[in-house]
């Protein structure tokens, strides 16, 4: 992948994928193709397959997914498992069709067990049940690993999978029914804040730990895998550090600069109590996450201050 390759990135205007541009652009690469969701409904094969014809992408990054926390999981799970089978078989498909040199595609952390060994292996994979409020998208992400694994050993392609950690950072969806833990915490102290509260409620115990990654950190692992790995194992990228919900709500209390008490909401549910990644394969290939939880956190609330102005 050089510098005029063409690198087509699906979900440009996502979490990931827009990091992924910037990371691109930042490295100089300036033959990259986004299409908007208006421009083309990745659900749709017939328009994938046109468009991969025309534009005959040499790279593609598969970051668009429909994707949401707890809430919209629980709310939404035909959404979750119908769109993300299609958008993925179709572009998966279509690079095979058209000849693409490599492909990423990214999975999530939450493909694992519910129950699943602490920090968790790229082989721990199918070894157990799945946590039930998000299963659905779990299922779509698992599909697409296969899906690029037997792409691979049917064609021979070069179709690699990363499993990112939880994450967050600018362009995240702050929507409060249907976003991740972090960006909810991010807007519901920030408008605690505003509006002068003496208490910001927050689902479940507080107990269960996370681990969460930048998404900087994440588009820098995904631009070093695409011309570093080959193999067609999948790749957990994170930190390889975690924290508990309420360790991550007094943080982005302090950086919201909300003086108030946290109310904990145990009627609501907790969802996978642990979730660490292994990261020791990727640090042995020679990448380390650099950015840590305060400095994120305070680069998000700034962009999303900023966002709000």
């Amino acid at each position: 992948m050089n510098k005029t390759s063409k690198i087509f990135v699906a979900g440009h205007r996502g979490l990931v994928g827009s990091a992924i541009v910037n990371r691109l652009q930042s490295e100089g690469f300036n033959n990259i193709i986004c299409r908007t969701h208006k421009e083309l409904d990745l659900s749709r094969q017939a328009d994938v397959e046109a468009f991969f014809k025309e534009q005959r992408p040499e790279y593609v990054f598969l970051a668009a997914a429909k994707v949401g926390g707890i809430l919209g999981n629980s709310t939404y799970p035909a959404d979750f498992i119908y769109i993300n089978l299609a958008i993925q078989s179709n572009i998966i498909h279509a690079s095979y069709l058209n000849g693409v040199k490599k492909l990423l595609f990214l999975g999530s952390s939450c493909i694992y067990p519910k129950y699943c060994p602490q920090p968790m292996k790229e082989e721990h994979l199918l070894s157990g049940y799945l946590e039930p409020t998000n299963e659905p998208y779990a299922i779509a992400k698992i599909a697409g690993i296969k899906m690029c694994q037997a792409y691979n050993r049917q064609y021979g392609t070069r179709y690699i999978s990363v499993m990112p950690t939880n994450l967050y950072g600018p362009n995240d969806n702050f929507d409060l029914e249907t976003s991740h833990v972090l960006p909810a915490l991010i807007r519901k102290f920030h408008e605690a804040k505003i509006k002068g509260k003496n208490e910001v409620e927050i689902w479940g115990t507080g107990t269960p730990r996370r681990e969460l990654m930048h998404v900087a950190d994440l588009a820098d692992a995904c631009v070093f895998l695409m011309r570093k790995y080959d193999d067609s194992e999948i790749v957990n990228i994170g930190t390889g550090k975690d924290l508990t919900i309420k360790e991550l709500a007094e943080t982005v209390a302090g950086v919201t600069g909300f003086k108030g008490a946290l109310r904990f909401d145990t009627s609501k549910p907790d969802g996978t109590p642990l979730k660490l990644l292994d990261v020791s394969k990727i640090n042995q290939l020679g990448w380390y996450a650099r950015i840590d939880i305060e400095t994120g956190i305070r680069d998000t609330y700034d962009w999303y201050v900023r966002c709000r102005q």
